[in-house]
C-alpha cells in the first residue's frame, strides 16, 4: 500500500504544478489539489478497510468453526434407513 499511496501524493503535487505551469489560475490549481487530496484519502480508508476485512477472512478459513450443520455423535444425521423401524412394506 505504500507505494500507491506515495504515487497519490505526487499526482496530488505534480497536477497543481502542470495546471499552473499551463496558466491556470492559482485558485483552480489549489482546488485541484484539494480535490484530488480528498479523493487520495477516501481511497486510502478503503483500501485499508478491504485490507482488514481480508486479513479477517483469512483468520476465520484458518480456525475451524462449528456451526449448526457441523455436529456429530450420535443423532446427529436425520433420515436414512433405521434397523427395526416402522416403515411400510409394500
Amino acid at each position: 500500500m505504500g507505494d500507491v499511496v506515495r504515487w497519490a501524493v505526487f499526482s496530488c503535487v505534480l497536477v497543481p504544478v502542470v495546471l499552473l505551469w499551463f496558466g491556470t489560475s492559482l485558485a483552480g490549481a489549489a482546488g485541484t489539489a484539494l480535490g484530488l487530496a480528498a479523493v487520495t484519502g477516501a481511497c486510502r480508508v478503503l483500501l485499508r478497510q478491504s485490507e482488514r476485512g481480508a486479513a479477517r477472512l483469512r483468520a476465520e478459513e484458518r480456525v475451524p468453526h462449528r456451526g449448526r450443520h457441523h455436529r456429530t455423535g450420535t443423532g446427529a444425521h436425520r433420515g436414512g434407513r433405521h434397523p427395526g423401524g416402522t416403515s411400510p412394506v409394500n
